[in-house]
């Protein structure tokens, strides 16, 4: 009796290890495949003295660094939804990992054009642009803030206004049925035209209160190209400059809008928006290549 449950015993202890075999040596050929997820190195990113990231990214020709507060974490990278696309479509995108070569389509900042500082939350002049705000605007007082936009131009299109000013100047005679007349005198370098030679017809006195009839001025290249494109409005109140330029060097295109009170620093402004951003570039690294203009 006790060799006959040895033996059963036995097999039991046999077959299980035939089993245990068995299922070690099964073909993981046959296994389905399992998915690996690469993870995408996040890039080194500069922070400044609150532990705020910097907006990262490819303006144009230039890898950048924006100091954190100075746009408040807004820009937009090239195949971003558009502000009015449909929501379903914003919901699927997923824009590819930021890096340094990421380009960025836009955005913008505030430039104080007496001294050249910019905008930055938390920051002095945060306060400065506040108090501007409060005590010059509503007593019509010149306000030394630049609205500043910078564009990344991709691709083959053209660095001039040249089309754009031919559109503005058709479009004057066929809606508005004047035109555009260039003055004898340049003004701050600038080639200056005026809507019906700056007369209005209805009172054959200059201009006073028609926002259509803003002042143009332009300034070309040695080329003949015209790299910078102002207008200028005067209408009641509103003394204010429509300014934007091109930068061969960065493939860029900047706006700016600012009190008509700063027009003669034009040339000087150009210079400034360039230094400043000049201030953000880095290496593909995102190694600071200068001294950032606006760092908390």
């Amino acid at each position: 009796m006790k060799s006959g449950y040895k033996k059963i015993m036995l097999i039991v202890v046999l077959l299980w290890q035939v089993l245990l075999l068995a299922g070690c040596d099964h073909d993981l050929s046959k296994e389905p495949e399992k998915k690996v997820v690469e993870q995408v190195p996040q890039p080194f990113r500069n922070q400044d003295s609150r532990g705020r990231y910097d907006t990262i990214g490819k303006l144009g020709t230039q890898s950048i660094s924006i100091p954190a507060g100075v746009i408040d974490g807004w820009a937009r990278y090239m195949g971003d939804p558009g502000d009015f696309a449909d929501p379903k479509i914003k919901a699927r995108y997923q824009r590819p990992p930021k890096t340094y070569d990421l380009p960025i389509e836009s955005f913008g900042f505030l430039y104080r054009i007496t001294d050249g500082d910019v905008y930055t939350s938390f920051r002095q002049t945060q306060q400065d642009y506040r108090h501007d705000n409060e005590t010059l605007i509503p007593n019509y007082l010149p306000f030394p803030w630049a609205d500043v936009s910078a564009y990344g131009v991709y691709g083959a299109k053209p660095l001039n206004f040249n089309a754009y000013v031919q559109i503005i100047f058709r479009s004057a005679k066929e809606v508005t049925n004047f035109d555009y007349i260039q003055q004898k005198q340049p003004l701050y370098g600038l080639t200056v035209y005026k809507a019906n030679n700056g007369i209005d017809p209805k009172t054959s006195e200059p201009w006073k209160s028609d926002a259509n009839t803003k002042d143009i001025l332009l300034k070309k290249d040695q080329a003949g190209n015209i790299k910078t494109y102002i207008n200028c409005q005067f209408t009641q109140h509103i003394n204010s400059c429509g300014h934007m330029f091109y930068n061969d060097d960065w493939h860029i295109q900047v706006r700016m809008s600012y009190s008509r009170t700063y027009l003669p620093r034009w040339q000087e402004m150009e210079g400034r928006v360039m230094q400043i951003l000049e201030s953000w570039r880095v290496t593909r690294e995102g190694k600071l290549l200068g001294k950032q203009i606006g760092k908390a």
